[in-house]
């Protein structure tokens, strides 16, 4: 293939870039495939120059040709190694990649020591973070193989164990440093920077950040410096620094920011300095508070960048006319024709430090600032954003991520701030950098997108915008920190019913489904929690959960509940599971998730974790299995019932989330008799009880649901009534709120007195020395009982009813008695049959409470009407209500009632026969 390609020559960001025009199209072989493997080598290098490392060493293991052509050295003229695991021997494999090496970026003390290992001596610049763990010793060892390095940054996290001793090392071993910056060194003393000042004549940048001591006096021998930046730094001498500084014949740039700089420390550098242009203060309390301070307009010329002044004013006033906008300067800026090297030097640095400064100002989220930040804090970060500088880049992005947060733990943001990114263009700019190449600046945009996506708002816009696939794609990645950032913002996202169907359209279950099996469990917890957390949020709907399932979902939320010790993903894997399985009536993932292998044994593990986060959501997860009777049996057979109950027992100054969840999972178990006497048995009954007591409506309307199930056991009927239970019940009959909760404490009530405990209370008085006063109770059960069945019952109505057959007055005596809630309770031929016996009772209370109880159980439109029904049917219920309506001895409320049920059951058999 015979092809003329023309180069030619553009900029991205500093770098030169080369890319290629072709004049002819692709020729295609027979099949009308293109032949990739015949592309000219230019063509491949430059489509190599596009690709992070990863998918160049993929593109490289394609042939022979392309593996030569992969380790061209214009292809290895900057190394970024902060999103992977460089140890010494992956440096070995990359050194004969790196001769020409100019650019590196690392992560970590372990890359720091094996920098070495790439022998790339014409490496001019290395940045580096994470870097608390890097020492004197290897610091030292970079800088002596490194002899041409003119740019050294490390930070912005504090440099614990570097001292003055690895600097001194380095101004002896690169005479050619131009630029130094350094983050949270103790002390950086005369020694080190006077030998700074006598082997390194080019260092025109030094920044010394949140240092606790520097030396001011030797800071004033470093002649050829340009740009100082002392930002953060405490104990600073201010009158040695003016003595000393002002005598600098180049001072251009001078950053004073998060430092106690005072007024006339300031006015002297303004009227002292005279070749300073620019002091940047940003975040100086001493300044800001002092009124004629900022009132004085006499600065020299100079510009003063703080929170009082207008920051794109005082930019815009280094270019006289050429700037039409003031807060488009840094945009116009970067489009001018014709630049001046002094002035690029003035801009790219004025960048780099207001990118750290406003990054660290968002970490310590100072209050009183919502006034910067709304009116050009958010607008600078994002012209920031915009920058040729990575570096700038990746901090504005962060710090946009960060400025939002006002809350960490419960996920809170500042709604205004968020707003404001919005408005002002920044969900785009967003979006697009996170479809960049650069893996470090998709994480940092991938994360701003998902703080700003906890505000509703910012969400839909997010959503419009395409950045559901932008996520969704971003998940895929290799490089774990982006795909981190990705899965917390479809976790984000996906709070909003309306993004569901969209996430899992643009692929967002696969991808993040697919996250869990991808990364290990350990080192991993980050993305795994933000993964389940998302699943989670779209297993709570019913469609989604169904696809979660169908792409594994199950299997891999098991194998996190399982294998992960992180409190984290333990939590966000169990309420993934509990929602799955919160579908029982609508879909089969009930059962499936029963039918995992190990699920249910690692939700009891889970039980009994010391993170109360953690027992929350298994109990929850328990709760919503046991509605499935063979996952009920499973969840007893694995310890379930001791794990719950001790858990009950021990969650009384527990968050009421927990106690409610602790009470539902012993309320779903129960539903079995076998189950139920085995939790008597354990002592569940004296902390559900307890729970009952509680004054938070579904603590205690749970509780009261599972001590009516309970209740159905004499023996466990008896307990309730030796732990004190009765005046628990009869004050939630009486006093809740919830029409639920009276109705099953009611229910509880009566079947502990309706004769079948007697038995058990014979042989335990002969047996027991504890008294009890059963009658008491039995008199206080009733009366409440009978005060909770009147509260339903409308004379008036009840008298029409009583003196008519027309269908419309038990129309209205239903409607008034109706508890709408009591439509969601499913009861066992046992429990209806016994509420039929009930109807014989010799207790006139009784008999108006068993058929109450029957009038909510089939209402038509319940949800377990139909099944109740049957139940009926097959009991011959029918002639036992006749008699219960025809009773002349028997309350009005009983007769009314069982009219009712009497109704419904022929309603029912119409509406099966149609």
């Amino acid at each position: 293939m015979s092809r003329r390609i023309r180069r030619k020559l553009t900029r991205r960001g500093q770098e030169k870039v080369d890319y290629l025009e072709v004049d002819e199209s692709l020729t295609l072989d027979e099949r009308g495939i293109v032949d990739w493997t015949k592309l000219p080598n230019d063509t491949v290098i430059q489509l190599f120059s596009c690709l992070n490392y990863r998918d160049r060493a993929s593109m490289s293991s394609t042939c022979r040709t392309w593996r030569n052509l992969g380790v061209s050295p214009c292809l290895w003229q900057g190394l970024d190694l902060r999103s992977h695991k460089c140890d010494s021997a992956a440096a070995v494999s990359l050194a004969p990649r790196c001769r020409n090496l100019q650019k590196l970026r690392f992560r970590g003390a372990e890359s720091a020591d094996a920098i070495i290992q790439l022998q790339a001596k014409s490496l001019n610049e290395i940045s580096g973070d994470y870097c608390r763990k890097i020492t004197d010793a290897t610091l030292s060892v970079i800088a002596a193989r490194h002899e041409s390095l003119e740019s050294l940054q490390l930070g912005p996290d504090f440099c614990e164990r570097i001292s003055s001793d690895a600097i001194k090392a380095i101004a002896i071993c690169c005479p050619q440093l131009r630029r130094l910056r350094l983050s949270g060194i103790r002390e950086v003393d005369g020694d080190a920077i006077n030998a700074l000042a006598r082997n390194c004549k080019g260092l025109v940048d030094i920044g010394l950040i949140d240092c606790l001591n520097i030396d001011e006096v030797a800071l004033g021998n470093v002649l050829s410096l340009q740009f100082l930046s002392v930002a953060g730094t405490t104990n600073m001498k201010w009158t040695l620094a003016l003595q000393n500084w002002s005598k600098l014949p180049n001072l251009t740039g001078l950053d004073v920011s998060r430092t106690d700089i005072i007024p006339n420390a300031a006015l002297r550098l303004f009227s002292s300095s005279p070749c300073l242009k620019i002091l940047c203060a940003l975040y100086c309390p001493a300044l800001e508070q002092d009124a004629n301070f900022v009132s004085n307009n006499n600065r020299r010329g100079k510009l003063l960048l703080s929170f009082f002044t207008d920051i794109f004013k005082e930019v815009a006033s280094l270019f006289a006319d050429t700037t039409n906008k003031e807060r488009n300067v840094f945009v116009e800026w970067r489009n001018l024709k014709t630049k001046g090297r002094k002035m690029d030097a003035v801009m790219n640095w004025l960048e780099w430090i207001l990118s750290h400064s406003l990054l660290r100002i968002a970490e310590s989220n100072p209050q009183g600032l919502d006034n910067f930040w709304l009116s050009q804090g958010a607008y600078l970060l994002l012209c920031l954003m915009r920058s040729t500088q990575e570096e700038v880049q990746e901090r504005a992005a962060t710090g946009l991520a960060t400025f939002v947060v006002i809350d960490d733990e419960n996920a809170s943001i500042h709604g205004g701030r968020a707003e404001a990114v919005m408005r002002d263009g920044g969900i785009g700019l967003l979006l697009n950098l996170a479809r960049s190449w650069r893996e470090g600046l998709q994480t940092e945009a991938a994360k701003a997108i998902a703080n700003l996506s906890v505000n509703a708002n910012v969400a839909k816009a997010v959503a419009e915008e395409g950045g559901i696939s932008v996520l969704a794609i971003l998940a895929k990645s290799m490089n774990r920190l982006a795909a981190e950032e990705a899965a917390g913002g479809l976790w984000n996202l996906s709070v909003g019913e309306e993004h569901k169907a969209a996430i899992a359209e643009a692929g967002g279950v696969k991808a993040l489904v697919d996250l869990i099996f991808k990364w290990s469990i350990s080192g991993g917890e980050g993305v795994l929690e933000r993964a389940a957390g998302a699943l989670a949020n779209l297993a709570a709907d019913d469609k989604c959960s169904m696809e979660v399932a169908a792409v594994g979902g199950v299997h891999a939320l098991v194998k996190l509940a399982q294998e992960c010790k992180a409190e984290g993903v333990q939590e966000q894997a169990a309420r993934a599971l509990a929602n799955l399985a919160a579908h029982g009536d609508s879909n089969s993932n009930n059962a499936a998730v029963g039918q995992e292998a190990g699920a249910l044994e690692a939700l009891v593990q889970l039980i009994r974790s010391p993170h109360d986060g953690v027992r929350q959501e298994a109990a929850g997860a328990l709760w919503n299995l046991s509605f499935d009777d063979r996952n009920r049996e499973a969840i007893a057979a694995a310890g379930g019932v001791e794990a719950l109950v001790t858990l009950a027992q021990s969650c009384s100054n527990a968050s009421p989330g927990l106690q409610e969840r602790a009470a539902g999972a012993l309320w779903g178990l129960s539903v079995s008799e076998a189950n139920s006497i085995a939790i008597g048995r354990e002592g569940g009954v004296a902390p559900l009880i307890a729970l009952a007591r509680s004054d938070v409506e579904d603590v205690h309307e749970t509780a009261a649901g599972a001590l009516w199930n309970l209740a159905f056991n004499p023996g466990n009927a008896f307990r309730i009534v030796e732990e004190g239970g009765v005046p628990a019940l009869v004050h939630l009959c009486s006093s809740s709120i919830s029409k639920m909760a009276r109705f099953m404490a009611a229910l509880a009530l009566a079947y502990m007195f309706d004769g079948r405990m007697d038995g058990v209370a014979l042989v335990s008085s002969e047996s027991n020395s504890k008294s009890v006063n059963l009658d008491g109770a039995r008199r206080m059960a009733l009366k409440n009982i009978e005060a909770f069945i009147l509260a339903f019952s409308d004379p008036q109505a009840f008298s029409a009813a009583a003196a008519s057959s027309v269908p419309a007055a038990l129309t209205q005596v239903t409607e008034s008695a109706r508890i709408h809630e009591a439509g969601h309770l499913r009861c066992s031929g046992a429990e209806i049959g016994r509420f039929v016996t009930m109807l014989r009772n010799s207790s006139s209370i009784l008999k108006a409470c068993a058929a109450f109880a029957l009038l909510q159980f089939t209402i038509p439109g319940g949800r377990h009407a139909q099944h109740h029904v049957r139940l009926l049917q097959n009991t011959g219920a029918s002639r036992i209500l006749r008699a219960a309506a025809a009773a002349a001895t028997a309350p009005i409320e009983a007769k009314i009632f069982a009219r009712i049920v009497l109704r419904n059951l022929e309603h029912h058999q119409i509406e099966s026969s149609t």
